[in-house]
């Protein structure tokens, strides 16, 4: 018996008892200490700071912000370097006789080249009927980066000249030409609307979206504009390598190409009567045709990458389904409604002239004055210039900062006039004996000197349209789209009118030239007085957002699956003020007309909330029953 006690106080003394062990592990009895850590993990750390935290955040949407719009900027670049590098070798090497009749001897490439050039200049006057449709269904982000795409797509039809491969490119890329410049004017100026937002986060206005005030971001439009052009206009340059690197040592000299040129400048019909139709010495091989094409192609590419991963939204998620919920019919006339304005209307000489003089520099003086005089040798230094001379002037537009909005335009339209008198006045002859042409060269200064005037000239003028219009509507961001859409609209039809022009005398065109110049700046003088006389302007209203969707999540507190009421036609016509909402509970909207009015009040509704609650009860009850059904079928 002694021995059996004393083996029991053994195990007692070794076996612990199991609570205690855990107990004694776990720390109970610490349990304050456990609460502050807890608190103290937590809670709010010492070191952070909300302030700084919340100004390294806006900063780096700054800077976000600013790398868009570069980014817009260089894709539109290289969309155009590549564009138009791509147009001016087709031409060329389709314009030679001996390049036609070797490669395609039936395919006839002169008649395949006027209906493309006819598909570009023609498609987009038809731009004002799709254009805002198509910018409010896919965002201005997309739809950048849809009409690169067809940039590209004209680039690949070149592998294979065919007339089923070129015009129909050629149509797209006349479709895609308002849509894209009118996303581009309106990204640019966005990105100023953000960029005030950005820095002024802490702005009542700014953090209740409301609208901006007047004036706030005109600086940051100035500065993003002059950006955009000054990357943009380089396009001229790089549009010249495939001329200068691959074409240059193919092409014949003046003496050849002038021989049955008698008279060059303003005494000329059409283009450049008597050019000579072999302008290449030897045809270029295919595979190096392929080659170009290959890395033009590949630039290409790249601007779509561009616009796509580097360019941000324009807009939050909320406001773009706002821009498409206001109807689509709507959408369709307000771009016509717009033009009761009378700024837009007093600014539409401005845009045809700014699509006349672009299209004068690099069609008309390039080739009827200067090819005309030097040779096609000499044409890519001529664009070259012209394509620097824009870039670098185009900075000059910085000094709107200081200065008032009307120098740009102005200074830029005192400049042209200039000119525009200059070459009517000029002429040049070509000796009798035509041995004798070595006495061109003398002419290469004066005419480098007009493509430098030239391009200042451009460079004030579409900078200083671009911040005008983003300048007068900068606190309107839901009619930039429609705003900039007429713009390029008008540009579209300059563009036009110089497709039929082409053959009519050079003293003819520098007259209407000169003339829409004229105009415009009498228009845009009695424009700027109506404003200092606070003359008011008529805007068209822009319809409330309608989301009847079924399934949008948007915004609603009690059940976003349910759209608004159906009475819509008389309901836009009211103010938001006077729009009243109803946030009772579903058994309340339930209740019958006389529980009502009982807790509302004595006529407390209005017939709108009555007749919006006489119907949301039976409809929110179906709707319930069908949940019911579809969950026994799922049984």
């Amino acid at each position: 018996m002694m021995e059996a006690s004393d083996q029991e106080d053994l195990i007692e003394q070794h076996v612990a008892p199991p609570n205690g062990a855990i107990n004694e592990m776990l720390n109970v009895g610490d349990g304050d200490n456990m609460q502050g850590e807890m608190e103290e993990f937590l809670g709010p750390q010492a070191e952070y700071n909300e302030e700084e935290e919340e100004r390294k955040y806006y900063r780096r949407k700054r800077l976000g912000v600013i790398k868009n719009v570069i980014a817009a900027s260089v894709g539109a670049m290289i969309v155009y370097s590549v564009y138009m590098g791509l147009l001016q070798m087709q031409l060329i090497l389709h314009y030679d006789m001996t390049y036609r009749e070797v490669k395609y001897s039936n395919l006839g490439l002169q008649d395949i080249d006027r209906k493309m050039l006819m598909g570009i200049n023609v498609t987009p006057i038809i731009g004002l009927l799709y254009t805002p449709v198509l910018i409010r269904f896919l965002g201005t982000k997309w739809m950048m980066f849809l009409a690169s795409g067809i940039y590209a797509l004209f680039v690949s039809t070149n592998y294979w000249e065919r007339y089923y491969t070129l015009v129909p490119s050629a149509v797209a890329i006349g479709v895609a030409i308002v849509p894209l410049w009118a996303s581009l004017g309106n990204y640019i100026t966005r990105m100023a609307q953000q960029y005030y937002e950005y820095v002024n986060y802490r702005e009542e206005h700014v953090q209740e979206q409301k609208k901006l005030p007047k004036g706030a971001c005109h600086k940051y439009i100035i500065i993003f504009q002059s950006v955009f052009n000054i990357i943009f206009h380089l396009s001229f340059v790089f549009a010249e390598f495939p001329m200068r690197f691959v074409l240059h040592d193919y092409l014949r000299d003046s003496k050849h190409v002038l021989f049955n040129v008698n008279s060059c400048g303003a005494n000329i019909s059409g283009v450049i009567p008597g050019f000579n139709t072999t302008v290449l010495t030897n045809l270029p091989r295919s595979m190096l045709l392929i080659q170009v094409e290959s890395v033009l192609m590949g630039f290409a590419f790249l601007s779509m990458i561009i616009f796509l991963v580097l360019c941000g939204a324009a807009y939050r998620p909320t406001e773009e389904i706002d821009l498409r919920s206001i109807g689509w019919g709507n959408i369709f006339q307000l771009p016509f409604k717009h033009l009761r304005d009378y700024r837009l209307r007093l600014l539409c000489p401005f845009f045809i002239y700014s699509g006349f003089e672009v299209l004068f520099a690099v069609s008309g003086f390039s080739l009827s004055y200067g090819v005309c005089i030097l040779g096609l040798k000499q044409l890519w230094l001529l664009i070259v210039v012209y394509g620097l001379s824009c870039s670098i002037f185009s900075s000059l537009s910085l000094c709107l900062l200081r200065l008032p909005r009307w120098v740009c335009l102005v200074a830029g339209a005192a400049v042209h006039a200039v000119l525009l008198v200059a070459l009517l006045s000029y002429s040049y002859s070509a000796n009798p004996d035509k041995s004798l042409r070595n006495d061109t060269e003398q002419y290469l200064g004066p005419l480098l000197l007009v493509s430098v005037l030239w391009g200042l000239g451009t460079a004030l003028n579409k900078t200083g349209v671009s911040t005008l219009l983003g300048m007068l509507y900068a606190e309107e961001k839901e009619r930039l789209d429609f705003v900039y859409t007429i713009y390029h609209w008008w540009q579209a039809i300059a563009i036009f009118i110089v497709y039929l022009w082409s053959n009519m005398p050079m003293r003819a065109k520098l007259s209407i030239l000169l003339f829409t110049l004229l105009l415009a700046c009498y228009c845009y003088w009695l424009m700027e007085r109506r404003l200092a006389k606070k003359v008011p302007f008529r805007l068209p209203r822009i319809p409330r957002p309608r989301h009847k969707v079924k399934g949008y999540r948007y915004l609603e507190e009690d059940n976003s699956d349910e759209s608004d009421f159906d009475g819509s036609e008389e309901d836009d016509d009211e103010d938001d003020g006077e729009e009243e909402r109803e946030d009772e509970e579903p058994v309340a909207e339930e209740r019958g007309a006389e529980g009502r009015r009982e807790e509302g009040g004595q006529g407390a509704e209005s017939p709108r909330a009555r007749r919006r609650g006489a119907e949301r009860g039976p409809r929110r009850r179906r709707e319930e029953e069908e949940k019911v059904e579809e969950e026994r079928e799922g049984g």
